[in-house]
């Protein structure tokens, strides 16, 4: 018998390759009303190497994603009873839930407005139909690199040694810093200084004990 790695053609040994490449079995939900829409999106999330989680509407991607959370949404915008920006939403509100990569669906005339406004509710990126599988496959690329660096930063965040005492941070060089110092070496990110209400109360009560003691 013939090996069918030599009698595949070119369209079946690309859709080996882009599935090889693809993350094995990751789980996807996708939520699309449309009968025609979600074949072809279910077929060439498949033939990528995902697994996908269909649901019909936005209604039931919410049970589905309230029950067990996945990484990846691709959705419809337009849908009954719960819209793509307002699972979106809902969510991005979930407590205690890694972050989700959201790829909403639109169309063709979608406006800058729409845009900006689902921009708004959360959503990281978009796919216009009529779909096409290479536009899929170089977003799902871009989903899978963000979704690692927010997985490696929140490792970090998470293993970050800091001092009981001083609540100095220890860097990757064993230099211990101050939390405001690390920061801004990390992210650029500049502080200002003010006093929060209880030490403000506190502080006031100090100096005030502190000038009525006698010399």
């Amino acid at each position: 018998m013939p090996n069918d790695q030599f009698t595949a053609g070119p369209a079946e040994a690309a859709d080996r390759l882009q599935a090889r490449l693809a993350p094995k079995r990751s789980s996807i939900l996708m939520v699309e009303d449309d009968p025609v829409s979600a074949l072809i999106l279910e077929s060439a999330l498949t033939k990528l190497g995902y697994r996908p989680l269909v649901a019909r509407d936005g209604a039931e991607a919410w049970e589905k994603f309230d029950r067990e959370p996945v990484r990846l949404i691709v959705s419809d915008w337009m849908m009954p009873q719960l819209d793509g920006l307002r699972l979106c939403e809902k969510m991005r509100a979930r407590p205690e839930t890694a972050y989700t990569y959201f790829i909403l669906l639109t169309a063709n005339h979608t406006s800058a407005s729409n845009y900006e406004l689902a921009s708004a509710a959360g959503v990281d990126d978009f796919l216009t139909k009529p779909l096409d599988r290479e536009a899929i496959r170089m977003r799902l690329r871009v989903a899978e690199r963000i979704l690692k660096y927010t997985a490696e930063i929140r490792q970090l965040q998470e293993m970050i040694p800091i001092c009981v005492y001083c609540q100095k941070v220890r860097d990757e060089n064993d230099y211990w810093d101050l939390v405001e110092s690390y920061i801004q070496k990390q992210t650029g990110s500049r502080f200002t200084h003010a006093a929060c209400p209880n030490c403000y109360e506190k502080e006031v009560e100090r100096l005030f004990l502190a000038s009525n003691q006698p010399p």
